[in-house]
C-alpha cells in the first residue's frame, strides 16, 4: 500500500523510551480524496517510529467499501491504490476481512485474503498496485512494512506467501505469519529476526505469551478494549514493550473476543530516513529514487494492466535537507 500523504515528512526510525509500556494512540491518515478510506497509523509517529524492523503500520476497517473510494469507470467504489513505488523495504499485506489484488512489476500477481500473508520485497526497487475485487463490500487488516537493513537493501525483489493455521493455546488463538511464537514457526524468510502474529483473546480471559527477551514488541489492538500486561489499549491503539520481557499478557475484559495484531524484533540498528514510500539512508538518495520514480526509470518496472498515465505521482520534496534524528538509547 502507498503512503499518499501530500506532505509526507521525513522520519527517524529509530526507538524511543524502553520504560513500561508505552501507548501509542493513531492518527487518521486518508488514502486518496475527499471519499478515501480512512486508516489509523501508529508507525511511524515522533515518539515510536520502529519496533525491531517494523516501520510503518496501518490498521483500518472494518470499511464499506461500497460507500468509500474512488470511483471509476471499471469500480463504483473500493480500495484502488494505482502503481507506486518502494525501496530498502519489504510490505507485509494481512486481512481480517475482503479481498485485495496485487500486482507488480517483478511480474507477481496474486490475491489478498483474510488469514493470509502476502510478503513483497521491494530491494532496490519494485513498484505494485493494490486494488479492491468487485465482490469484496467491507474491507478490515492492517498493511505493514519492514525495513530492509544495508546488508538486503540493495537486493533483488521477490514475493512470499505463507497461509498459518491457527494455533489454540490458554485463553485464545493465535496465527503466526512471521516469526515463532506460542510453539509455531512461519517458513517466511526476513532479513532482520522478526515476529508477527495475530492474537485473539476469548472473553474475560487472558493470553500469556512467551516471548524473545532480546525483542521489542507492540500490539496493535484491533477492538474495543484490551490490555497489554495492565496497561490499558483502545482500539487502534499500540502498546509498546521494550526489550528484556520474556512473557506479555494480554487481558480481555469484555464480553466478546478481542482481536490484535503483535508484532516484533530486535531493536533495528541502523539509522534510516523514511519519506513517502522509500526508505534510505541519505537525503541524496531520497532525491534520487523520487527523481528515477518521475522518470519512468527502470528501476522500478512496469506493472501489468495499467497505462502509463496510472501512477501515483511523487509529493515534493520539502524545502530542507532530509536528514535522520539521532537514535535515542
Amino acid at each position: 500500500m502507498s503512503n499518499v500523504e501530500a506532505h509526507p515528512i521525513e522520519v527517524d526510525c529509530g526507538p524511543g523510551p524502553d520504560e513500561g509500556i508505552e501507548v501509542v494512540a493513531p492518527r487518521e491518515v486518508p488514502l486518496g480524496g475527499p471519499r478515501a478510506m480512512l486508516v489509523r497509523r501508529t508507525l511511524p509517529t515522533r515518539d515510536r517510529s520502529m519496533v525491531g524492523a517494523w516501520c510503518f503500520a496501518d490498521h483500518y476497517g472494518p470499511d464499506d467499501v461500497s460507500a468509500t473510494g474512488p470511483s471509476t469507470p471499471l469500480r463504483t467504489s473500493g480500495m484502488r491504490v494505482l502503481p507506486h513505488p518502494h525501496t530498502g523495504l519489504q510490505t507485509v499485506s494481512w486481512l481480517f476481512e475482503g479481498e485485495i489484488e496485487h500486482t507488480d512489476s517483478a511480474g507477481v500477481h496474486a490475491m489478498v485474503r483474510p488469514g493470509e500473508l502476502n510478503l513483497m520485497s521491494a530491494g532496490a526497487g519494485i513498484s505494485h498496485s493494490e486494488v479492491s475485487t468487485p465482490q469484496t463490500r467491507r474491507l478490515h487488516g492492517m498493511q505493514l512494512w519492514v525495513a530492509l537493513p544495508e546488508s538486503a537493501r540493495h537486493g533483488s525483489q521477490g514475493f512470499q506467501f505463507h497461509a498459518p493455521a491457527p494455533v489454540h493455546i490458554a485463553g485464545g488463538s493465535v496465527r503466526v505469519f512471521i516469526g515463532e511464537l506460542a510453539g509455531d514457526a512461519s517458513p517466511v524468510e526476513t532479513a532482520t529476526p522478526l515476529l508477527g502474529a495475530e492474537l485473539t483473546v476469548a472473553p474475560n480471559s487472558e493470553v500469556v505469551l512467551d516471548v524473545d527477551p532480546t525483542f521489542e514488541h507492540g500490539l496493535i489492538l484491533d477492538f474495543e478494549q484490551a490490555s497489554l500486561d495492565g496497561v490499558r489499549l483502545g482500539r487502534g491503539d499500540l502498546g509498546y514493550a521494550g526489550p528484556g520481557r520474556d512473557r506479555l499478557t494480554v487481558t480481555n475484559p469484555t464480553d466478546s473476543e478481542a482481536r490484535a495484531v503483535l508484532l516484533g524484533g530486535e531493536p533495528f540498528a541502523e539509522d534510516l530516513i523514511m519519506w513517502w514510500n522509500f526508505v534510505a539512508r541519505t537525503h541524496d538518495e531520497i532525491v534520487e529514487y523520487r527523481e528515477q520514480w518521475e522518470a519512468r526509470s527502470a528501476r522500478f518496472g512496469t506493472v501489468a494492466g495499467w497505462t502509463d498515465r496510472d501512477r501515483i505521482p511523487a509529493p515534493p520534496l520539502p524545502n530542507s535537507r532530509l536528514t535522520p534524528r539521532r537514535r535515542r538509547h
